[in-house]
């Protein structure tokens, strides 16, 4: 496991959770700052490493969709365990896992970070070859560094396999489908400035969900990675202040 793949459990002795799912060839420790924001709130918080993340690419290329909402589960249950309700707080690939898991499960808010249904055509999606081609195949993806932030952050995957991006299209096509199941109050955080999924996206979500609670937020300044973009602060505050309303 690499460094920053380490799942992690923050407990604070109180009766409300908040499950971190973390997005697409990320980790965990990408979580971690948010996570302490709400635990220094009251929150036990936990953040579980999907399914072929947080090793290399190669286990990565093994494992599917399911394989990755299997792992959010875990996490689920384990704080179901100690915890009287919980919030679901998923980024990028982690909100749509946690859009499908509110409709199977009790859940008592939803937040997303710039969760995908329209991917920018920067990325090239229109390229990738057919599934049959792809099953040993990654396409180089130079991630930008940061200085101020663990530094454990910066070591997610430079490499994505070409079968998981197949997956995960298949993913945001499944939870398109499921939205108007969601019905749990939800917060839909998007950076305008986001140039890996459209920012549009937050407006399909916002439009499609079952949910009588749901509002929009942008980021003005903000990319794709909102739990470590500069404008973190807000995204935090915005994310704590909606878990914490009545």
């Amino acid at each position: 496991m690499i460094d920053g793949g380490q799942p992690f459990f923050l407990k604070s002795g109180g009766s409300s959770g908040v499950l971190l799912i973390h997005g697409f060839t990320g980790l965990p420790a990408g979580m971690l700052l948010l996570g302490n924001v709400l635990n220094r709130a009251g929150f036990n918080v936990i953040c579980p490493r999907l399914a072929g993340h947080g090793t290399n690419e190669r286990d990565l290329m093994r494992t599917n969709k399911d394989d990755w909402y299997n792992s959010a589960l875990d996490g689920f249950f384990i704080l179901r365990s100690v915890c009287d309700e919980i919030f679901v707080v998923g980024h990028s690939m982690g909100g749509l896992l946690a859009l499908k898991l509110a409709t199977e499960y009790n859940v008592a808010k939803i937040v997303t970070l710039a969760a995908p249904i329209f991917i920018d055509d920067s990325r090239g999606l229109e390229n990738l070859p057919p599934r049959e081609f792809c099953s040993d195949a990654c396409v180089l993806t130079p991630k930008k560094k940061f200085n101020d932030i663990p530094p454990a952050v910066n070591n997610a995957y430079d490499k994505t396999p070409l079968v998981s991006v197949h997956e995960i299209v298949d993913l945001i096509d499944d939870v398109k489908k499921i939205l108007p199941n969601v019905t749990a109050p939800i917060l839909i955080v998007h950076g305008e400035e986001d140039h890996t999924v459209q920012p549009r996206s937050a407006r399909f979500i916002m439009d499609n969900v079952g949910s009588k609670v749901k509002r929009v937020v942008t980021v003005p300044n903000s990319g794709h990675l909102l739990p470590f973009a500069e404008e973190r602060e807000f995204v935090f505050d915005v994310t704590l202040n909606f878990l914490s309303s009545s």
